[in-house]
């Protein structure tokens, strides 16, 4: 029988604690352990981009962090996305571009330009579809994504302004 692990950590603001094996992925402990089924299992190899979460504020593919890493740190999925006032501008643009089908790559998608439009508010088409390279869509079309995130960005800023 593996040893387990205590992690105690941070997602989507509250305080969670579970415990793992050493060579489960962070992506596995979300799904299978806490029943965070947004974030998705795609290639388990870092190239997809499915499974994109926050750890500290930085974007990383839960499939390539160890559970274990997560202790003390702070964590966010695509459940922590919206708010209880209703969706983020990133989820409402999705919705009205059209910009997702079968969905197993928009919560990552979603994550990472939320994570950009955070740290760039009004970023170009060129630099969105740099940021988004580690995030594939074999669906939608980038077109459709690339669009999304403009128009998130202008929501935001509308708000801000």
């Amino acid at each position: 029988m593996a040893t387990k692990h205590h992690v105690v950590t941070r997602v989507n603001g509250e305080e969670v604690e579970f415990l793992c094996e050493a060579r489960h992925s962070l992506l596995e402990a979300l799904r299978e352990t806490l029943g965070l089924t947004g974030t998705k299992e795609g290639c388990l190899d870092g190239n997809c981009g499915a499974c994109t979460v926050t750890l500290d504020g930085r974007l990383m593919d839960s499939c390539l962090v160890l559970a274990v890493e997560a202790h003390g740190r702070e964590i966010q999925t695509i459940e922590g996305v919206a708010s209880p006032q209703g969706l983020h501008p990133v989820q409402q643009a999705f919705l009205e571009e059209a910009a997702l089908q079968c969905g197993i790559c928009t919560p990552g998608f979603i994550v990472s330009a939320k994570a950009l439009l955070e740290r760039e508010p009004n970023p170009t088409e060129e630099r969105i579809r740099w940021w988004l390279a580690g995030n594939l869509c074999r669906c939608t079309g980038y077109d459709k994504i690339v669009r999304a995130v403009v128009d998130a960005a202008a929501r935001m800023a509308e708000v801000k302004g």
